[in-house]
């Protein structure tokens, strides 16, 4: 799970980092740390909605023969706690702010890239790890 949502969200940190304040202007190895943060935080979010699923499904083995319903509780257990995340730092922990490119979603104060990242990668995600064990 980890290694899947790792390799899969990498290439999504860098392309989603002109989005942010300062990225595109980094330095390059600055870049890629951070880069590497975020998708590293974004390994250890899935397996937390991985474990999330399991716990309500009562087995670790949901990814073998996923439902419709355990697809989307893994999917949002991801974005709740990514949304969360997102308004934290760009607010009252100052951690990183949003480009002017970045689409903020009304409301949540959250940026659209992270948001979608946490729609469409999980399933990729599950896809692979599934496809891997079968």
């Amino acid at each position: 799970m980890a290694l899947f949502a790792f390799l899969l969200n990498y290439p999504w940190e860098f392309l989603q980092a002109p989005l942010f304040r300062g990225m595109a202007a980094a330095p390059h190895w600055e870049g890629v740390v951070l880069c590497t943060r975020a998708a590293l935080g974004d390994a250890v979010l899935a397996v937390v909605a991985f474990w999330g699923v399991a716990a309500v499904a009562g087995t670790r083995r949901w990814i073998l023969h996923p439902s419709a319903l355990q697809v989307v509780g893994f999917v949002g257990v991801g974005l709740v706690i990514t949304l969360a995340l997102e308004r934290l730092a760009t607010g009252p922990l100052g951690l990183w702010e949003y480009a002017e490119a970045m689409p903020v979603l009304p409301l949540l104060g959250a940026g659209l890239a992270p948001a979608l990242q946490w729609i469409l990668l999980p399933p990729l995600v599950a896809w692979f790890v599934r496809r891997q064990l079968t």
